[in-house]
């Protein structure tokens, strides 16, 4: 297992978590190579929302391929350096770029992480109160930004979240924030005046047991939100994580607290991929002979592959997890799909989704299996992340207004224990299908629990 220097130290903190050894845990700095078999692979250092983020230059058989992993060209990243172009330019041609995807659509330049940071110290000037500023952990670039304008604006720090305090600690080990203020702990936050607090908290994407959740839903222990308090979003919504964002904002709003996020403040966001001009400054450098577009939805492949077409890079295929793609000297040829079927992680155990290895053709009218991830969540249950669904011989089915129509009926649901709510919910769920497919499939539900944090439990 090769890893960075922050990547290893993340990786070694959770291992020792779970009481596991460490030995497989091999670090490689940015800049070396190593070899394995055929494949040489050098790791070459690009800028990203987290430190030590690589491409992978991979040679074998003759052909040198380069995928970017996630990417962006920041000349402020504030963290590290910007990225090098004479170090890409060496490498001209390669034979293929397994290119970033997800800002392909968007014309222009990414906005920098430098950016950001100043456009954070001028909004903190004009809060008055408590101030959360919600962002990923392992973005430290914004997590220090959002610390050097707290302390610059005359507000005290303290993190807020397993995860940050995990990341701020590992990152500190290897020297990364040397220059972050001291942290206050969130347990003393209550002797400090509102308007000298600042909180780094995670939970930007609506995860109910995360920190941010948990102030919303006024169960911390340590800190509770008033009117004239405000809180930041510093991160985009990941697609499909709409809904429980905006149930955290919905009980944001009932305790009166003021909100900016991308929609009303998109200053105080960068994305960490590459827009329309940061691809053609890049494949300009180099100028690979075919692409495979990746990290992305459909529309976000089809752009890739449009923009590529103008810079005359062949780009035949939008690749699908379980594709086997050849390069040879006629090009990128699809060999094989090998069907990725979901599975379900549960503490340390890996298992299939319910129904997806079963003998299908069963049922006359179809089968379908829904997984659905839940946690209690005061009187009712809240989704946590993405539908897990597989239909076979089944009509079209509108898997985001069914999502919806979950989410309502499991906020509605006081159902004390798991057996209940499976009862409460499957008839209401045979009726809802009833009314929205042609004919009536076998349903096969299944409710994976996540024990929400009691209210007092420390973070």
């Amino acid at each position: 297992m090769h890893a960075t220097p922050l990547a290893a130290g993340l990786l070694r903190a959770k291992f020792t978590e779970r009481g596991l050894t460490t030995d497989a845990i091999q670090v490689i700095d940015p800049g070396e190579a190593l070899e394995t078999g055929p494949f040489t692979l050098r790791y070459l250092p690009l800028t990203h929302s987290i430190p030590e983020s690589c491409a992978l230059l991979i040679a074998a058989g003759g052909y040198r391929v380069l995928h970017t992993g996630d990417w962006k060209l920041d000349p402020e990243p504030l963290i590290g350096h910007p990225v090098k172009g004479s170090l890409f330019q060496a490498l001209a041609p390669v034979d293929l770029v397994v290119g970033d995807s997800t800002n392909a659509p968007l014309p222009g330049h990414s906005r920098s992480e430098g950016e950001v940071a100043r456009a954070l110290e001028h909004r903190l000037n004009q809060c008055t109160g408590r101030v959360v500023v919600s962002c990923f952990a392992s973005n430290l670039a914004r997590v220090l930004a959002i610390a050097l304008a707290a302390e610059r604006c005359g507000r005290r720090v303290s993190l807020m979240g397993r995860a940050m305090e995990r990341m701020v600690g590992v990152a500190r080990g290897l020297g990364y924030l040397d220059d972050m203020p001291p942290l206050v702990p969130v347990r003393d936050l209550g002797y400090l005046p509102p308007e000298e607090v600042l909180v780094i908290a995670t939970g930007s994407q609506g995860e109910p047991r995360a920190a941010l959740s948990r102030l919303a839903n006024d169960r911390h222990s340590s800190l509770e939100l008033n009117p004239g308090d405000t809180v930041i979003f510093s991160a985009k919504a990941i697609p499909g994580n709409e809904p429980q964002i905006e149930r955290l904002k919905h009980g944001l709003r009932r305790l009166g607290v003021a909100i900016w996020d991308e929609f009303n403040h998109p200053e105080l966001h960068a994305s960490g991929h590459p827009a329309q001009e940061e691809l053609r400054i890049f494949y300009g450098w180099i100028k690979p002979k075919h692409l495979l577009p990746v990290h992305g939805e459909p529309q976000h492949q089809r752009a890739h592959r449009a923009l590529a077409e103008t810079l005359g890079i062949e780009a035949p295929l939008a690749p699908v997890n379980g594709d086997l793609i050849r390069l040879d000297a006629d090009g990128l040829t699809l060999e094989a799909r090998h069907p990725q079927r979901p599975c379900i992680v549960s503490q340390n155990a890996v298992t299939p989704l319910p129904g997806l290895a079963a003998e299908r053709g069963s049922s006359r009218h179809g089968i379908l299996h829904l997984a659905l991830p839940i946690a209690s969540t005061g009187p009712g249950w809240t989704r946590i992340g993405r539908l897990m669904l597989d239909a076979h011989r089944v009509s079209a089915l509108d898997e985001d207004a069914l999502a919806d129509w979950l989410d309502e009926r499991l906020e509605e649901l006081h159902a004390e224990s798991l057996a209940d709510l499976r009862l409460a919910l499957q008839p209401m769920l045979t009726s809802w299908l009833a009314d929205h497919l042609r004919q009536l499939p076998d349903i096969h539900l299944q409710l994976l629990a996540v024990e929400a944090p009691a209210f007092g439990e420390k973070d």
